[in-house]
């Protein structure tokens, strides 16, 4: 098998896996956890633009994800129909990005996330003591899931292949964005700003669009879980959510489109399926992590990927007979004589010379015999 055709065989096995995870699952509780993995993976995805690519770590995202679940839960309770009430969350969660995009935009690295924190931990207040409007600590509930198409999605596996095709949308999306001019100066900006500020790019900008990018599918994120749940209450909006959601991408890979993906994997099986068997589940936990870091400081999908790569070089790799030339690489010239004697078999002295003798080049007047 050419290594070409690796990734893709790698993509169609990951395909069929999650098309057909209700199928060898079974149970409908493990089919909810899966959904979860793919919701907050893309929650995750979406943080991943600003923490990856735009090298701005923020602690306030679950604002984000909070805002939209609340506007739509509030609007299904006031009578509004599904589609409006998903589109006035997305509109809702977008004017809070830019809002939090203008304030804490103001500084990078440490003064960024101390800004976003205290975002985040407003809204977490809001929606804990504004009890005539979120219900306090009670939460705020939906009576039911949609129907798009006619389709019911009051059940697991139903839930599960609508949330598959949303995280499949989001993973194109940032496929896409990874590629495209826009992913590339959000690069610039995040390894050399005043460069990119020489050269004619408006950062604050870029960053400023990166922004609303990251809260749009936030607000994704936050409408499923709120469909998956029926419910959402202050804890989704809590520092321990948003901190959360940054292992996630941390620990799967910043700046990679599977890392978080992966880091959510961890995270959501830890939380809901680990944690059935073991009391101190976050003890293990801080154990992955810590191990992750300490072995892969880049994350576990690029590490893993540096860890295979090392193995398959040292102890699967064919040895190369003496003489062979490797597929596609260039034969090396041969030392020795270049021009039109080149290759040729040796001549005799008196061949080169064109002389009959040893050495029949005449000596020059003047000269001793």
């Amino acid at each position: 098998m050419k290594a070409s055709s690796t990734p893709r065989a790698a993509v169609v096995a990951a395909l069929l896996a999650l098309m057909t995870v209700p199928l060898w699952v079974g149970n409908s509780y493990y089919v909810d956890v899966a959904s979860q993995i793919l919701l907050f993976a893309v929650f995750a995805l979406a943080l991943n633009v600003l923490a990856g690519y735009a090298g701005l770590v923020s602690l306030g995202h679950a604002g984000l994800f909070a805002i939209s679940g609340y506007t739509a839960a509030l609007m299904l309770q006031a009578g509004f129909p599904h589609a409006t009430a998903a589109a006035g969350a997305v509109l809702a969660t977008l004017v809070t990005s830019a809002v939090f995009a203008v304030l804490a935009l103001r500084a990078t690295g440490i003064g960024f996330l101390m800004i976003t924190l205290a975002l985040g931990q407003t809204l977490w207040g809001i929606a804990y003591r504004w009890v005539n409007l979120t219900n306090g600590d009670n939460g705020v509930n939906i009576a039911a899931r949609p129907a798009p198409f006619g389709i019911s999605l009051a059940g697991a596996p139903s839930f599960y292949y609508a949330t598959l095709v949303v995280f499949l949308l989001a993973l194109a999306a940032m496929a896409a964005f990874d590629r495209s001019p826009f992913g590339a100066s959000l690069r610039g900006t995040r390894d050399q700003a005043r460069r990119m500020t020489a050269l004619g790019y408006n950062v604050w900008l870029i960053r400023f669009l990166a922004f609303l990018f990251s809260g749009f599918w936030c607000s994704v994120a936050g409408l499923l879980y709120l469909y998956n749940k029926q419910f959402i209450s202050p804890q989704v909006s809590a520092l321990q959510a948003s901190a959360e959601v940054l292992l996630m991408v941390i620990s799967g890979g910043t700046a990679t489109l599977l890392g978080p993906v992966a880091g959510a994997a961890i995270v959501v099986i830890m939380k809901y399926v680990v944690s059935a068997y073991v009391v101190r589940w976050n003890l293990v936990l801080g154990v992955i992590f810590v191990a992750i870091i300490s072995f892969m400081p880049e994350g576990l999908v690029p590490g893993s990927v540096r860890i295979w790569g090392f193995a398959r070089r040292r102890f699967f790799a064919l040895p190369r007979r003496r003489g062979t030339v490797r597929e596609g690489a260039q034969p090396q010239a041969r030392c020795g004589p270049t021009g039109p004697l080149a290759g040729s078999a040796p001549q005799p002295p008196d061949q080169v010379w064109g002389g009959e003798g040893k050495d029949s080049r005449k000596p020059s007047p003047g000269a001793p015999p």
